[in-house]
């Protein structure tokens, strides 16, 4: 076990490395920088900018450098100092803006995630094992709605539903006389209320589609000769099912880690736009529309980070489950 770790932390390190180095590629790529966005931004409010002004704005924040230099101060500061850089749209600290919506994101996610194995777990196992009956077909009629529907569309909705009928405000994650308010338990309360809401909307296209790799995965383990052994050896039913096919079945549920947390943490952006969510999702897609360059490649690499995080959990959840993949 010892040596599949270390494999995959070495892994780990290499493939950070590089997805630094893509990250602050990428946010390269498009023409111009933050001042010409910038500009572009003021001349629509009919305000012009001389030209020596975006050459003082340019060379005070460094944009002048090649990229491997803004790189390199980028990366040096952030492993040596925690230091993100500056955000040139909010004239703040990265660090800052992140770490304000980071904690909330993280519990929502984490909650979210709990929330979608509590329900596709159960209710897959229960699929399978009753397949083709009543139970089963309305499981994976309501699968392919809870698929079918985006999400942001079932935020609408569910706001509707709030403000026509129950006359109250569902979006956002505090009550107004708590947005602002100290930590406290009355605001905690008031933010766990808040977020039954994102929860399900968040939570219910990736339970249905955890429910289906589920039901299949499990079908196909129910047909193997070594359920029908150890059938035939006495064991009963429910430790049959327990102890070996859903143990087995559980292995792509698990995988799924490596990738489900970062879309969480992600936010689903438009969904939290729409419900007016303070994470990290909106705060991304404004720095790269504004082309903010530190604020947008610390966000695209702690993504990137993330699921190389989540990969990892997965690779050790699973050799744990299954011990031979500890050889692989």
């Amino acid at each position: 076990m010892l040596a599949f770790l270390t494999r995959r932390l070495i892994y780990m390190f290499f493939t950070i490395v590089a997805i630094s180095m893509m990250s602050f590629a990428i946010i390269q790529l498009p023409p111009g920088d933050f001042v010409t966005s910038m500009v572009a931004q003021l001349g629509l409010q009919g305000v012009s900018v001389q030209s020596e002004s975006m050459e003082v704005f340019r060379e005070r924040y460094g944009l002048n450098d090649p990229v491997y230099i803004q790189y390199w101060k980028w990366i040096t500061n952030i492993v040596l100092h925690g230091d993100f850089g500056y955000s040139l749209e909010w004239r703040q600290p990265v660090s800052q803006l992140i770490w304000d919506r980071l904690g909330l994101t993280f519990v929502l996610a984490a909650l979210t995630l709990a929330f979608m194995w509590m329900i596709a777990i159960p209710i897959g196992i229960y699929s399978a094992v009753r397949k083709n009956s009543f139970g089963d077909y309305l499981v994976t009629f309501l699968g392919v709605i809870g698929l079918a529907i985006p999400n942001f569309l079932f935020a609408l909705v569910l706001l509707f539903i709030g403000f026509r009928y129950f006359d109250a405000d569902w979006g956002g994650l505090f009550s107004t006389e708590f947005r602002n308010a100290p930590w406290s338990l009355a605001r905690l309360g008031d933010m766990m209320l808040h977020m039954i809401l994102p929860i399900i909307v968040l939570g219910s296209a990736g339970t249905a589609a955890l429910i289906r790799i589920l039901r299949a995965n499990l079908l196909d383990e129910l047909d193997k000769p070594y359920v029908e052994t150890a059938r035939a050896y006495g064991l009963g039913e429910r430790t049959l099912l327990m102890r070996y096919p859903v143990r087995i079945a559980l292995n792509p549920l698990i995988s799924t880690v490596g990738w489900v947390l970062p879309t969480l943490v992600s936010g689903a952006t438009i969904t939290a736009v729409v419900l007016n969510l303070p994470l990290t999702g909106p705060l991304l897609l404004n720095s790269l529309l504004s082309q903010d360059m530190y604020l947008a490649g610390s966000f695209i690499m702690m993504m990137s980070v993330l699921t190389v995080i989540g990969t990892l959990l997965s690779d050790l959840l699973l050799a744990w489950l299954d011990p031979r993949i500890r050889y692989t």
